[in-house]
């Protein structure tokens, strides 16, 4: 059983959904990166979303892209987020890791040689934004022992929506909102309604993520989604913050997350209705 299924299995048992925050690889630096990864865990994070930097990252807001150019000015390359998860995994072994990013990069290793190094480094799941359902390399991911995260959007039609659903793996990730991240709140009732026509299609659980910024909106997406996901916050607290305050208020943050959504009772069961 991959550390992702294993992960969401214990947290349904648990009636509790998963934490999963988001960070770009090498910022402000690959060591801190690893330091961060580690800290986010400590405070509650049941996966952690790294970003792979990219030049023209085309979903992401103002400060991911900030973040991918920061880390691309330092020359942090594909080989070094792999890296990164391999140090990471040296001193953590449960903690599953999803590598998040576009497919440029990953066509230029090459996709096998990818999957091999990525799997080798300790990574346990795959999202590449700009990679549809129809150019899917959920097979050599899967053969690889890792899963193959897809994006749903309040746009997706039902029948891609069973598209998605007959490749992916591990979760699929709905982004709440229409904008790139970081843009605006969602709608909790129109993502609550979009989750319960997904649950129709998709037998993998369902994370949320774009447009969550406090432990509130987390909490109450935790009462009907399977994963909540934190990504432009937690950046520009990185961005925000001196160097040796970084891990504090990352953590401190995310801490506060963590009690706010496991005080809330799930009033959404996740089998299919």
């Amino acid at each position: 059983m991959s550390r992702i299924k294993h992960t969401f299995e214990t947290l349904k048992s648990q009636h509790k959904a998963a934490l999963i925050p988001f960070i770009t690889a090498g910022d402000p630096d690959a060591q801190m990166t690893v330091q961060i990864m580690h800290g986010l865990a400590a405070a509650g994070a049941d996966i952690i979303e790294l970003g792979i930097p990219f030049s023209d990252p085309m979903a992401d807001g103002p400060a991911i892209q900030r973040a991918s150019e920061r880390a691309l000015k330092q020359g942090l390359s594909l080989k070094d987020v792999l890296s990164i998860v391999s140090e990471f995994r040296s001193g953590n072994t449960a903690t599953p890791v999803v590598l998040m990013g576009y497919a440029n990069p990953v066509e230029r290793m090459g996709y096998n040689n990818f999957a091999q190094a990525a799997a080798t480094a300790g990574v346990d799941g795959v999202l590449l934004v700009d990679l549809p359902p129809e150019e899917s390399v959920a097979g050599t991911l899967v053969s690889a022992g890792m899963d193959n995260i897809l994006l749903l959007s309040p746009t997706t039609p039902e029948a891609r929506m069973k598209l998605v659903a007959q490749q992916a793996s591990g979760f699929v990730y709905y982004v709440s909102l229409k904008g790139v991240t970081g843009s605006a709140s969602p709608d909790l009732t129109e993502v609550a309604q979009r989750i319960a026509l997904i649950r129709k299609c998709c037998d993998v659980p369902v994370g949320v993520g774009f447009g969550v910024r406090d432990a509130a909106t987390a909490a109450a997406i935790a009462q009907f989604a399977d994963a909540v996901i934190i990504g432009s916050r937690l950046v520009e607290a990185i961005e925000a913050s001196p160097r040796e305050k970084v891990l504090a208020n990352l953590t401190v943050f995310m801490a506060e997350v963590r009690t706010t959504m496991d005080s809330c009772s799930r009033v959404y069961k996740k089998d299919k209705t």
